[in-house]
């Protein structure tokens, strides 16, 4: 068995000193033992190319991406359809969202000898374009929101949830509705939306928790449809979707559980896939079964 580290040193959106990370690493396994490799990242899907050269070779491998939920992914990516292969998180990033989804266990997978000496199982993932992500999958002012977060995270003051602030002010000026044809199980709907959000997992942006019953284990993706909105309500609203409660809108958001969702547009638009920012015309969303090996940190109770 060989445990990969996958340090990111822009976690986040600004470069960090990760020397303390690494020597981390460095103490934790030279304890437990086992093969390993520390792997700084040096550019976009660098982790994910990575992770699957080391996957392809056919041993037993272990992954723990060292960033935010975008490292997460990378690291998933790379790792999705390989069976001897496992990826978990040590979450360092601007949100770190997609460990919230395990509660009050999250605090776990800050715990580097948990996560080494933890159990891994099968769990869902997103396909969106031929680009695989583990959370959420959304289209619309949330993406257009979370995905320029990383714009302003490096500025004095605006780190965190700061920067998640300005990035919905931003976006709210610019616009809340687009022209869409989005495609559900129940059929083909064109007009003006808000967004489109389909969930594996129940938290993004930096602790907006649109689904409460997202399992990233059950075989469906939780999948929520914003019609057109007004600047008037778009506050309440958005507070609610938030907060999970969107059924305080029934007129307006939408729910329901599925494999696929396909969107369309007339003009290029901006796809969030676990807080990366895809452009298209075009988002062709599906659930991939047991993509991807989880590791659950010791003591940590599965999704539910």
């Amino acid at each position: 068995m060989k445990h990969l580290f996958i340090v990111n040193p822009v976690a986040g959106g600004k470069r960090r000193d990760v020397s303390a990370d690494i020597e981390m690493i460095r103490s934790t396994m030279d304890r437990l033992g086992g093969e390993y490799e520390i792997y700084e990242t040096s550019a976009p899907m660098d982790a994910a190319e990575k992770v699957k050269r080391e996957a392809i070779k056919g041993r037993e491998l272990r992954v723990y991406a060292f960033g935010g939920d975008g490292t997460l992914s990378e690291c998933v990516h790379g790792a999705a359809g390989f069976a001897n292969a496992a990826v978990t998180h040590y979450p360092c990033g601007t949100g770190n969202d997609f460990v919230r989804t395990f509660g009050g266990d999250a605090s776990l997978f800050h715990d580097l000898e948990a996560l080494a000496l933890g159990h891994a199982g099968e769990m869902d993932i997103i396909d969106v374009n031929g680009r695989k992500c583990i959370n959420i999958c959304s289209v619309g002012i949330d993406a257009r929101v979370g995905t320029d977060v990383h714009k302003y995270s490096g500025f004095p003051l605006l780190s965190g949830s700061g920067a998640y602030v300005v990035s919905l002010i931003v976006n709210f000026i610019k616009g809340l509705n687009q022209r869409l044809t989005v495609t559900l199980d129940s059929g083909a709907y064109s007009g003006m939306f808000a967004l489109v959000c389909v969930c594996n997992g129940r938290f993004y942006g930096g602790g907006f928790n649109p689904s409460r019953t997202a399992l990233p284990d059950d075989g469906l993706l939780d999948i929520l449809v914003a019609g057109k909105i007004g600047r008037m309500r778009a506050a309440s609203l958005l507070r609610d979707y938030a907060k999970g409660d969107y059924a305080k809108h029934p007129d307006i958001i939408s729910f329901s559980q599925g494999r696929h969702v396909y969107i369309e547009s007339d003009k290029k638009m901006v796809i969030n896939a676990d807080g990366e920012r895809l452009v298209s015309t075009k988002a062709d969303i599906r659930l991939f079964r047991n993509g991807v090996n989880f590791i659950y940190p010791r003591g940590c109770a599965t999704v539910g």
